[in-house]
C-alpha cells in the first residue's frame, strides 16, 4: 500500500520523489526514455495527470506506462474525468487553499461513486495551491488564488485544518511551470505544524532545488515540467534524493 510506504519512509528519514507526467505535454518515446531510466534510478512513484487530457490520449499512454514499469503509478487528476483503472492509487484532492466549493467537495462528490468501485488506493489529499511567481494552469482553471509566498501562516494554518479534518497527505505545489519552487522557510512552517507525510512540487528545476525542499521538511518531492523537455539530469536528480535521507539517518542514528 502507498499510503503505508510513505509513512514508512517518513518514519525512517527517507526522501522520495515522485516523476510527473502530463499526458498532454509527452509522446510514446519521451515515456519510454523516463520510464527506463526511472526504473534504472529507482524513482519512487509516477504522479500522472495535468489541467487538459484527452481521454482516449491519456488512457494509450497510461497503459504504454503500466506495460513498461512496475514503479507505483498515482493519479494526480485535475477532474473526476481522469480517473482510470490503470494506476495504483489516486491523490484525492481537496484544493484547501482555495474558496471553489466544487474542488473542495463538489468533484469528490461526483467522483466518490467510481472511486468506491475502482481497485484504487484512496491518498485523501490537502492540496494547497502556492505563488510560484506566475500565474498557472491551476490557478486558472480552479478560479482560485494560491497563497502567497511571504504568507506562510497562513499555509501553516491551512495544513493544519486539512489534517483536522482527517487529511493524510499535505501537498504544497506551485504549478506547472512556476517561475521559482517554494521556499524553504514556507515548507519549514507547514513542516513544523502537521506530522503527516509532506509532498512538494513546482518549480523544482535542479537537484538542489530539490534538496532545498527535502531538507526544509519535505518527505516527497514532484518533478515534472523540466523532466519533460529534458530527462538527462534525472540519474543526478536521484542521487541527491537519496543522498538527503541518507543524511538524515545520519544524524537521527
Amino acid at each position: 500500500m502507498i499510503y503505508s510506504a510513505l509513512l514508512q519512509a517518513r518514519s525512517k528519514g527517507q526522501k522520495q520523489l515522485a516523476v510527473l507526467i502530463d499526458p498532454d505535454k509527452t509522446n510514446r518515446d519521451a515515456i519510454l526514455t523516463l520510464t527506463s531510466m526511472a526504473t534504472e534510478h529507482a524513482i519512487d512513484y509516477f504522479f500522472w495527470g495535468g489541467s487538459l487530457i484527452s481521454d482516449t490520449q491519456a488512457d494509450y499512454y497510461l497503459s504504454l506506462l503500466r506495460s513498461h514499469t512496475q514503479i507505483p503509478i498515482v493519479l494526480f487528476p485535475g477532474n473526476m474525468y481522469q480517473i482510470s483503472p490503470r494506476a495504483d492509487a489516486i491523490l484525492l484532492l481537496s484544493l484547501i487553499s482555495g474558496r471553489n466549493p466544487d474542488l473542495l467537495i463538489g468533484q469528490q462528490v461526483l467522483a466518490a461513486p467510481r472511486l468506491k468501485k475502482s481497485k484504487l488506493e484512496i491518498l485523501p489529499t490537502g492540496y494547497i495551491l502556492v505563488d510560484g511567481g506566475t500565474p498557472t494552469s491551476v490557478s486558472y482553471l480552479s478560479n482560485t488564488q494560491p497563497i502567497p509566498a511571504d504568507k506562510p501562516d497562513i499555509a501553516r494554518c491551512t495544513a493544519l485544518a486539512g489534517v483536522m479534518l482527517g487529511l493524510k497527505l499535505i501537498y504544497l505545489d506551485a504549478g506547472s511551470g512556476a517561475r521559482r519552487p517554494i521556499g524553504p522557510e514556507f515548507i519549514a512552517a507547514v513542516r513544523e505544524e502537521v506530522d503527516v507525510p509532506l509532498i512538494v512540487g513546482g518549480g523544482l528545476r535542479s537537484p538542489e532545488s530539490a534538496i532545498r525542499a527535502l531538507e526544509a521538511g519535505a518527505d516527497l518531492v514532484v518533478v515534472g515540467n523540466s523532466l519533460e523537455t529534458d530527462s538527462s539530469w534525472l540519474p543526478e536528480l536521484c542521487a541527491a534524493v537519496k543522498s538527503v535521507g541518507t543524511k538524515t539517518e545520519k544524524i537521527e542514528g
